[in-house]
C-alpha cells in the first residue's frame, strides 16, 4: 500500500469527484485514473466504481480513505521528529483565515517569524461557520471562529486549538446616546437599527440571543460581512453593529461591552492531523497560541 494511493482515496472521498481532485492537485483526471488502476492492481480489490457523478468509492475504497488520516498523521509525526532533530523548523505553511482574526493575530506572527526558515502563504475568506472546515483541504491551518463552541461547526473530526477568546462589542457612533455607557444589556439595544451579518455567520447568533432575551425582533437595516464597511456605516450613524474587540481599529465610533448574552467568540485554528503534525506547522500553531494569549491578557 503506497501513501500516495491513500492520499488520493482520501481526496476523492473529501472532494467528491476525480475532476475536483485533479484541479486541486494540479494533475489530470487521466493521470489520477491511472493511479487508481495501479492501486487496485496492487491491492487486488476494486477501490472505485461508476456512479452518476463519475466515480464513487467501493467498500474497500471507503475503508482505506477513512483510515488514511491516521496513517498519514503517524508518518507526519515521524517526519516531524526527524525534522526537529535537524533544528530550526523549515518550510511553507499555508494559512487560511477569516479577516478579522487574521488582523488581530498575524502581524505579530509575521514579525516573530522574521529571519526564520518558515514561509507563510496566506489567504483570507469570510465564510459561514460550517464552511471553514472544508478549507483545511487546501491549507495547513485555518483560523476560524465560533460563538457557540470551542470547535467550529463541521470541524469535529479535525485537530483544533483555541487561539484566543475575543469579546464581541456593540459599536455605536461617538455621538450616539449609548456611547457614554460602560456596558449594555439586551434591552438597551433591542430598539436600535442594526447593521447585521447574514444569518449563519457567527455574530448572527448574538443578535438572535438578544431577540430571545427581549422577545422583540431586531430591525436589521443592512446585512453585510465586511467589518471595514460596517465600521464606516456605524461611524456615519446608519446603525449600530457588533464588532470584535481585538481587531477593530479606532474610529468615529465606540465599542461598548454587551452583557446578559454570550458575546465572546472562540478563535480556533483547525487543520488535518497529517498537516498539523509537520514541524513547521506546529511551530506556527504555537506562535498563534502565544499571540492569542497575549491578546487575552491585554483585553
Amino acid at each position: 500500500m503506497e501513501v500516495r494511493h491513500l492520499e488520493l482515496l482520501r481526496d476523492l472521498k473529501e472532494r467528491g469527484t476525480l475532476g475536483a481532485v485533479a484541479a486541486a492537485t494540479y494533475r489530470t483526471p487521466s493521470a489520477l485514473s491511472q493511479q487508481l488502476r495501479t492501486a487496485e492492481r496492487e491491492l487486488g480489490v476494486a477501490l472505485v466504481e461508476p456512479a452518476s457523478r463519475g466515480l464513487r468509492l467501493t467498500w474497500a475504497g471507503e475503508i482505506l480513505a477513512s483510515g488514511a488520516d491516521d496513517v498519514l498523521a503517524a508518518l507526519a509525526r515521524v517526519q516531524a521528529a526527524v525534522d526537529a532533530g535537524r533544528g530550526q523548523p523549515t518550510g511553507i505553511v499555508r494559512i487560511g483565515t477569516l479577516p478579522s482574526a487574521g488582523a488581530a493575530l498575524l502581524p505579530a506572527v509575521f514579525e516573530r517569524l522574521a529571519g526564520s526558515r518558515i514561509t507563510i502563504e496566506l489567504e483570507d475568506f469570510d465564510l459561514a461557520e460550517a464552511d471553514y472546515a472544508g478549507r483545511t483541504l487546501d491549507h495547513d491551518l485555518v483560523i476560524a471562529h465560533s460563538l457557540a463552541a470551542d470547535v467550529p461547526l463541521g470541524a469535529e473530526g479535525l485537530v483544533s486549538r483555541v487561539i484566543a477568546r475575543e469579546p464581541i462589542d456593540v459599536a455605536v457612533a461617538t455621538g450616539h446616546p449609548l456611547a457614554a455607557r460602560t456596558a449594555l444589556e439586551p434591552a438597551d439595544v433591542a430598539g436600535e437599527r442594526w447593521i447585521a451579518v447574514p444569518r449563519g455567520f457567527p455574530f448572527a447568533t448574538i443578535l438572535e440571543s438578544v431577540e430571545a432575551a427581549t422577545g422583540a425582533a431586531l430591525d436589521r437595516v443592512i446585512e453585510i460581512r465586511d467589518n471595514r464597511l460596517v465600521e464606516s456605516l456605524v461611524a456615519r450613524g446608519v446603525g449600530v453593529a457588533l464588532l470584535p474587540r481585538f481587531s477593530t481599529p479606532r474610529g468615529d465610533y465606540r465599542l461598548v461591552p454587551l452583557r446578559g448574552v454570550r458575546a465572546v467568540r472562540s478563535i480556533v485554528a483547525i487543520g488535518r492531523a497529517d498537516r498539523v503534525e509537520r514541524h513547521a506547522v506546529r511551530a506556527v500553531l504555537d506562535l498563534l497560541a502565544d499571540v492569542g494569549a497575549e491578546l487575552n491578557a491585554e483585553g
